[in-house]
């Protein structure tokens, strides 16, 4: 935590409260009070005060599992203001409404927040038998197309890291709960460029993931599209859905500035 100055213009409790705020990051997406007293340097009870308010206003929320606090969908609806204006929405929203029209299954656009996914936008299909609307949901990253096809390309040890954090539920039977296995299939979904979800958040529910890059060759958010097992045979998946998913993952990407023909050794999955 940087130390800043006290200045007679600045309220101070604010600015405890963005302290707390902006102690969370992708490395420490949840912290205890203890910790945040300390990095705070203040009294656990005027802590416990700024953490109340801000729960109350859904920008913090406490796991109820650990008793730590993590940041809650305040920020997220937040960010979705600052997603819209750096343009990904914007610049999302028309290609996965062309994809969806061609395939007429339901697409997302999420990012990954520390183990889990936030889906941002949809794209709803018109078929009367769908997946509800999912924006703001959270989802974990390890058993979905969107989280695979992005954590895929995180260097190895942030893979670990992350699953070290993750609760490894088995959510169906075909659910990958071992880490070393979870890393192996992250390796083949590297390779392949996309991720295939054949049930494993859902018992009932299949998926195509690929991740979005941007001019700076990260990746910065993933699409998916998702149907009901009984339209998303391998038929369909295999090559129709995987190669529109892929053709629409690189069409955003390209709007975002990312240049295909770029080599980014940095980037390789594990």
């Amino acid at each position: 935590m940087v130390k800043r100055e006290k200045s007679r213009y600045v309220v101070q409790s604010v600015m405890h409260t963005l302290d707390i705020l902006e102690s969370f990051s992708d490395q420490e997406d949840e912290l205890s009070i203890t910790e945040l007293c300390n990095r705070l340097e203040l009294h656990k009870k005027n802590v416990q005060r700024l953490l109340n308010t801000l729960e109350e206003r859904g920008y913090i929320e406490q796991n109820k599992m650990t008793g730590n606090y993590r940041l809650g969908l305040g920020i997220f609806e937040m960010g979705q203001v600052f997603f819209h204006k750096m343009g990904l929405l914007k610049q999302a929203r028309p290609v996965l409404e062309d994809l969806v029209n061609k395939c007429n299954e339901t697409a997302y656009v999420g990012v990954l927040r520390g183990e889990e996914i936030v889906y941002l936008d949809t794209v709803e299909t018109t078929q009367s038998v769908r997946i509800i609307s999912r924006v703001g949901w959270r989802v974990p990253a390890y058993c979905t197309a969107i989280g695979k096809s992005q954590i895929a390309f995180l260097p190895e040890n942030e893979i670990k890291e992350l699953l070290s954090r993750t609760e490894l539920k088995a959510y169906t039977k075909k659910t990958i709960t071992e880490q070393d296995k979870i890393i192996e299939h992250l390796k083949n979904v590297g390779s392949r460029g996309y991720a295939v979800d054949e049930g494993e958040y859902e018992t009932d529910i299949k998926c195509v993931g690929v991740p979005i890059r941007d001019y700076s060759l990260k990746v910065i958010a993933g699409i998916t599209i998702s149907g009901p097992s009984s339209r998303m045979g391998e038929e369909k998946i295999k090559p129709e859905l995987i190669e529109r998913v892929m053709e629409t993952g690189a069409e955003i990407s390209r709007r975002m500035g990312y240049d295909i023909g770029l080599s980014h050794p940095e980037e390789e999955s594990v």
